[in-house]
């Protein structure tokens, strides 16, 4: 497994026409691989191609990798980096192996995370129907779904709780009569897009329209299971991984504000 980062010049036209649609920024992901077809479809249990987008500022945008094979981002540094800098010993973007860090975690410790997601769930209004998936809208409800014991517990780690004496709200979890994740747990929620974008069918002879809700989440956890969360990290978690979700990604967590006070 690789984790691999690249920094794209927004200011290219190439920058913009993939920044526009998930479904372009999907193809020049997977064209990274020369010796994957692009009709290869993953084995089912297989480690599958990742990749989110982060925007740290105004102008820069960090396009993140992990991949079981290492990826040659020449075309991407053409399209939308800086080719007339690249050098061979710096093209343009930075892989590392990711198996090291993988083998590293234990259960216990605790990370900081950032996590894109399609935050979904499934509805029916009435009997006789089938369920219809459909998008968490409201800034609750998203939170809500990260935070379901169930998909935590499948994930391999548990949000992290902030101590009693950091909550606002009266026990920390009402609003309004409503669940108040954010004053609970060490969890934010920073972004959240509606996209709507053009698919290609195959054949490529008609297009169909995709809309997709992202919610892009950071926080703190505490790993519970490490062979799940390596599982999580390298086969994702959530819906519409192709395009620009599921990716979880971990960085060394800031001491708890209860430890930092000692």
């Amino acid at each position: 497994m690789f984790l691999t980062r690249f920094r794209l010049n927004t200011a290219r036209h190439g920058s913009r026409r993939l920044l526009s649609s998930p479904q372009a920024m999907h193809a020049a992901v997977m064209s990274s691989f020369p010796g994957v077809l692009p009709t290869t479809a993953p084995a089912a249990d297989a480690p599958r191609t990742l990749w989110r987008l982060d925007e740290q500022a105004r102008a820069e945008v960090i396009l993140y990798l992990v991949s079981p094979d290492r990826p040659d981002l020449t075309h991407l540094v053409e399209q939308a980096g800086w080719p007339a800098v690249a050098t061979p010993d710096d093209p343009g973007w930075q892989t590392r192996p990711y198996q090291p860090f993988l083998d590293r975690l234990t259960a216990g410790q605790h990370w900081a995370f950032r996590l894109t997601a399609n935050p979904v769930h499934t509805i029916r209004r009435k009997e006789d129907e089938p369920r219809k998936l459909t998008a968490h809208l409201t800034h609750r409800h998203q939170m809500g779904w990260l935070l379901d014991e169930e998909r935590q517990k499948r994930a391999g780690f548990r949000i992290a709780e902030k101590p009693a004496e950091h909550r606002t709200l009266p026990g920390g979890t009402t609003h309004k009569g409503h669940p108040h994740h954010g004053d609970r747990y060490e969890l934010s929620l920073n972004d959240t897009r509606s996209l709507s974008f053009s698919k290609s069918r195959p054949g490529g002879t008609n297009r169909s329209r995709v809309t997709l809700v992202t919610a892009t989440f950071e926080g703190r956890l505490e790993i519970t299971d490490p062979d799940l969360l390596r599982r999580t990290l390298t086969h994702g978690i959530g819906r519409a991984r192709a395009y620009g979700c599921g990716l979880l990604t971990l960085a060394p967590a800031p001491k708890p504000a209860r430890q930092e006070a000692r």
